[in-house]
C-alpha cells in the first residue's frame, strides 16, 4: 500500500473472475481487472453495460455470483460494506438535509464511535482541504452544486479509506462546473495519492481525470488502456466511436509490409497500421479533426460535398457526402466558411484514421 497524507492508505483493488447474474442475466461477465494503488481508473460505457454493478461489487453493495474481490491483498469478497474501508461519493450526494456541513462529514466518525469533538475536529480538516474552510455550520440547502459535491467527497475522505469509489459524481452539474469539479477531483486523487474508481458514462470527463479507462459494453470490457491510447488506438468499432467524434465507413486494406497497408477509400489512398488484420474490406474509422478539406480537383483526393456547414467560432463544422459514406468534419478555417452544395476534397491525417475490427 502507499501511504497518503491524509492519513489513509491506497490499495491496490483486483477483481479475478468476477462476475454478477441476476436470475438468467448476466449483468457482468466474467472478467479480471487490476487497479493499481494510487491510481484514478474509469469504469467507462453506456447505461446498462454493467459499469454501476461493478463498481457496487468493489464496494460490498452487490454481493458477487463468482469470482474473488481482493483490496490491498486482503480477500473482502464476503465482507460486508462497511468491513472493506472503501468510501463511495454517490451521485445523489446523499446529504443530509437537517444536518449542517460539519456533521454531515462527521457523521461517519461519530457512528463508529469516535467521539463528537475528536470527529468535528477532523471533518473541519478535511473540508480545508476540499477547500470548503468555514463552511461546517451552514446546511447543505445554503450550497451550491459544486460545494455539496466537495461536501460529499470530504464525508467520504474523513474515513480514512483505502480505495474512493465515485458513481457519475457530476451528473448533476451544468457543463461548466463539471469541468471545473473534475479537475479538482483529478488534482485532489494526485496530491493525497488515492486510489479512485470513478464511474461515467462522459467520455471527456473520462478523458480529463483517468490514469486507465476500462470501456464496458454489454456487461464485458471491450478494451482497457490510458486516455492517449483508447482514442489514438482503439481496438474496434465499438470503442473508437464511443470515445469522441468519430466517421466510421469502409475501406480495402492491401498489406504492404509488416505492419502496414495501403487502405483504399474510393479514390483516396493512405498507408496505415494494418494491426494483424486480413486483406479486403475492413472497419476505417476517422476522427473528424483528421479530414483536411482540399479543393476538388486536389489529386489524389476523395471528392466531397458540403451538405451542412456551420460557423463554430473558432473552428467550423461540416457534414460531407462522400462516394464512401458521409463523413463530419471540424475545420480549423472558419473565417471562409464553405457553403453548402460546394465541391471539395478531402484528405486524410494518418494519425486520426484507424483500421480496426468491427
Amino acid at each position: 500500500m502507499t501511504a497518503l497524507t491524509n492519513g489513509s492508505r491506497a490499495a491496490e483493488v483486483q477483481l479475478r473472475n468476477v462476475s454478477k447474474r441476476y436470475g438468467p442475466v448476466m449483468a457482468v461477465k466474467p472478467l479480471d481487472l487490476t487497479i493499481p494503488a494510487g491510481s484514478l481508473v474509469t469504469l467507462l460505457g453506456p447505461s446498462g453495460c454493467g459499469k454501476t454493478t461493478l463498481l457496487r461489487m468493489i464496494a460490498g453493495l452487490e454481493r458477487v455470483s463468482e469470482g474473488q474481490i481482493l483490496i490491498g491483498g486482503r480477500d473482502v469478497t464476503q465482507l460486508s460494506a462497511g468491513e472493506r474501508n472503501v468510501s463511495m461519493v454517490f451521485q445523489s450526494y446523499a446529504l443530509f438535509p437537517h444536518m449542517n456541513v460539519q456533521e454531515n462529514v462527521a457523521y461517519g466518525l461519530i457512528s463508529g464511535g469516535i467521539s463528537k469533538k475528536k470527529a468535528h475536529i477532523r471533518a473541519d480538516e478535511i473540508l480545508g482541504l476540499v477547500g470548503l474552510a468555514g463552511f461546517g455550520p451552514r446546511l447543505p440547502s445554503e450550497m451550491s452544486g459544486g460545494q455539496q459535491q466537495r461536501v460529499a467527497v470530504a464525508r467520504a475522505l474523513v474515513l480514512k479509506p483505502d480505495v474512493l469509489l465515485f458513481d457519475e459524481p457530476l451528473s448533476n452539474l451544468d457543463a461548466r462546473l463539471r469541468r471545473s469539479m473534475r479537475e479538482e477531483i483529478r488534482a485532489l486523487q494526485q496530491s493525497l495519492g488515492l486510489t479512485v474508481v470513478y464511474v461515467t458514462h462522459d467520455q471527456s470527463e473520462a478523458l480529463a481525470v483517468s490514469d486507465m479507462i476500462v470501456v464496458m459494453r454489454s456487461a464485458e470490457i471491450a478494451q482497457i488502456g490510458t486516455p492517449q491510447q483508447l482514442y489514438g488506438a482503439p481496438d474496434n468499432v465499438f470503442v473508437a466511436t464511443f470515445m469522441g467524434e468519430a466517421n466510421h465507413v469502409r475501406g480495402i486494406l492491401a498489406a504492404s509490409s509488416a505492419s502496414t497497408g495501403i487502405v483504399s477509400l474510393d479514390t483516396l489512398k493512405i498507408e496505415l497500421p494494418h494491426r494483424n488484420l486480413p486483406n479486403g474490406e475492413v472497419d476505417i474509422v476517422i476522427r473528424p479533426e483528421a479530414i483536411r478539406l482540399v479543393s476538388a480537383d486536389h489529386a489524389g483526393c476523395l471528392r466531397a460535398t458540403v451538405r451542412t456547414s456551420t460557423y463554430m467560432g473558432a473552428h467550423a463544422e461540416y457534414n460531407l457526402d462522400t462516394p464512401v459514406g458521409p463523413l463530419f468534419c471540424i475545420a480549423p478555417e472558419a473565417a471562409n466558411l464553405r457553403k453548402v452544395g460546394e465541391a471539395a476534397g478531402v484528405m486524410l491525417d494518418a494519425g486520426g484514421v484507424f483500421a480496426v475490427r468491427a
